[in-house]
């Protein structure tokens, strides 16, 4: 079977019930706000239950790029890396011959040095203070082109330390929380990346690719970061979606209040979110929507448009939501609710998939890895399986095809990230027991119950199916139900440590011990 292209592009921190072909439909508009998404899912497969092995950026991006669990792949936090013995999707496709090429617009996945970035022939890097790209993003002539290519490399690689340094300090992360720095760093330091332009220069480079012959198989992974906070949607986007943000002053000024406060991006809730606040987030939620479907319409009609279009496989998916006040929380860095780890998934390949299929399945999206590795002709790879686990049946093709290897249940592992944890330690220490912040959670979802366990102890019981917003607690009414998803859960859990203790750990990154790094901070003026 000739290779297929493989195109991965993950929305980051996009929910699922914002998107038209998910059911929604904006209040202002009345009808869908994703249109170029929407006819894009209806040419493949729609899963309707897909589950997020964890609620962050790190571990969930983990779990895509190797297939495991979070507790298997052991890379839960900002100061992980991954592991040496378990191979990266990446490096696997680029042994095998394809040409892999990163585009990412999230600094926690094209930043730190996390492992993340393995077995990529090119990786260009949107965020940060001292983004990469391809030379023709910046459509300068070649001798200007050269020589700004020449200082940005090195800017980076002075910036790329400090970078990592804020991700993995705590102190440092604290300070960058205070409001009067939060609007240079999200700006200065591209912290959402620069989306749009990303895609361009995508669109760009697979119609040059199209004039060559003789190209190796494509693997290109995506990471677009545009309804992440702070929401800064062009002009257009918010009079389609929220028109009274032009002549309601208070609404302006809750906007910018948030886009200021990074700490309360992700902190819990002391009180509920007032009524206009609630509205004025959750527009301007969807106003990023909008704009970020706007720009990926052309990038879907090229995929259409390849001469390798049926034999190509495009994955999108999210690598979790976000919480917009419901349960008394905000973000995404604490719970398993389904604002959280129910995420969009769809499978495009026209070879293989036809149109119009919906797939009602609960399927993991740490699946991915197993789904590309088959589309790549891989599956008899003996680096593929972890102990018993048998890559080629765990593919999302046998889902679609009526029998689902994992009997329609997944499991989701919340690790909360501890350097968020400790800043809410050190500005409002009363929330951290009330909201359980440091407990580790997880959460198994079959046949439409979803039990959620705390520190180990069932904690709450939900039917997705007839309670998506999950506001009744079952436990109490259905023990059975409750016990036997809690067998299962322990069941998974146990399998998950098994897997752990046969792979090595990745070393953790202790930046603040380099003490030449931590003067050239002083010096820069980003600690005392």
């Amino acid at each position: 079977m000739k290779q297929a292209d493989i195109v991965f592009i993950v929305l980051d921190t996009q929910r699922v019930d914002r998107l038209g072909c998910y059911g929604y439909q904006s209040s202002e508009q009345k009808d869908t706000i994703t249109p170029n998404l929407d006819a894009f899912a209806n040419d493949g497969a729609l899963f309707e239950s897909a589950i997020s092995p964890a609620q962050w950026t790190i571990p969930s991006h983990a779990s895509m790029f190797t297939g495991l669990y979070p507790t298997a792949h052991q890379v839960t936090q900002s100061n992980h890396t991954l592991g040496p013995d378990r191979p990266h999707i990446a490096e696997l496709l680029q042994s095998s011959g394809y040409q892999t090429i990163g585009f990412c617009n999230n600094p926690l996945v094209g930043v730190l040095d996390n492992g993340f970035k393995r077995g990529f022939d090119c990786f260009y890097n949107y965020g940060g203070a001292i983004p990469s790209m391809p030379r023709h993003s910046t459509g300068l002539p070649w001798p200007v082109n050269w020589l700004l290519e020449g200082y940005t490399q090195f800017l980076r690689r002075i910036s790329y330390p400090i970078q990592n340094f804020f991700g993995r300090s705590d102190l440092a992360f604290r300070i960058s929380l205070n409001a009067s720095l939060t609007p240079l760093w999200s700006k200065m330091a591209n912290f959402k990346g620069q989306n749009a332009r990303s895609v361009r220069d995508i669109v760009r480079l697979l119609k040059e690719r199209e004039n060559l012959e003789g190209t190796k198989p494509l693997f290109m992974f995506v990471n677009l970061m545009e309804t992440h906070l702070p929401f800064w949607p062009p002009g257009e986007y918010v009079d389609r979606v929220a028109p009274y943000m032009r002549s309601n002053k208070e609404a302006r000024n809750i906007l910018r209040r948030w886009n200021r406060e990074a700490y309360r991006w992700a902190a819990p809730l002391d009180e509920p979110l007032q009524e206009l606040e609630g509205r004025v987030l959750s527009d301007m939620y969807d106003a990023e929507v909008t704009y970020q479907d706007d720009y990926l319409g052309p990038l879907f009609d090229l995929l259409s448009q390849r001469e390798n279009a049926n034999n190509t496989l495009t994955v999108i998916v999210s690598d979790h939501g976000d919480g917009l006040g419901e349960h008394d929380y905000f973000g995404h860095a604490f719970v398993a609710y389904q604002e959280l780890i129910h995420v969009p998934l769809i499978l495009h390949w026209p070879e293989k998939i036809s149109d119009s299929t919906r797939v009602d399945s609960t399927v993991s999206t740490r699946r991915i890895y197993h789904t590309i590795v088959e589309a790549a002709g891989l599956e008899g790879d003996e680096h593929i399986a972890v102990g018993s686990e048998e890559t080629s049946s765990l593919t999302l093709l046998d889902t679609i095809n009526g029998s689902d290897p994992e009997s329609n249940t997944a499991f989701a592992e919340v690790y909360p990230p501890l350097n968020f944890a400790k800043a809410v330690q050190h500005r409002q220490p009363e929330l951290l027991e009330r909201f359980r912040c440091l407990a580790t959670r997880r959460a198994v979802v079959k046949d439409n119950l979803k039990l959620i366990q705390v520190a180990d102890h069932s904690d709450e019981l939900f039917d997705v199916g007839s309670d998506p917003l999950e506001m009744e607690n079952l436990i109490q009414d259905r023990p059975d139900e409750t016990a036997d998803l809690a067998n299962e859960l322990e069941k998974l859990a146990h399998e998950v440590k098994n897997q752990s203790e046969m792979l090595k750990a990745g070393a953790l990154l202790d930046l603040e011990s380099d003490e030449q790094l931590v003067q050239r901070l002083r010096g820069l003026g980003y600690i005392e």
